[in-house]
């Protein structure tokens, strides 16, 4: 992607690692919570509940994702 080079040369030694699962997860987390929300507004408080236990397991998952990653790919002191 077309980054500024004058950036790039700040950072020599770094890189930017992304982990596919993160987003994800990320879009999971927003898809549940949005289902959660319309079946409070429907009345359906029970799944809406539910969801948002569900939304709250997906949601530390991309968490634990993040952290894992920083970990794994972070510098070793």
């Amino acid at each position: 992607m077309g980054a500024n080079p004058e950036l790039q040369s700040l950072f020599p030694d770094k890189k930017r690692v992304r982990n596919p699962f993160v987003p994800i997860g990320a879009l999971i987390t927003a898809g549940v919570l949005t289902a959660g929300l319309i079946s409070f507004k429907q009345g359906n408080s029970q799944l809406g509940q539910t969801l948002m236990r569900a939304r709250v397991v997906a949601q530390g998952g991309t968490v634990a994702l993040m952290v894992g990653t920083a970990a794994y790919y972070g510098e070793k002191f």
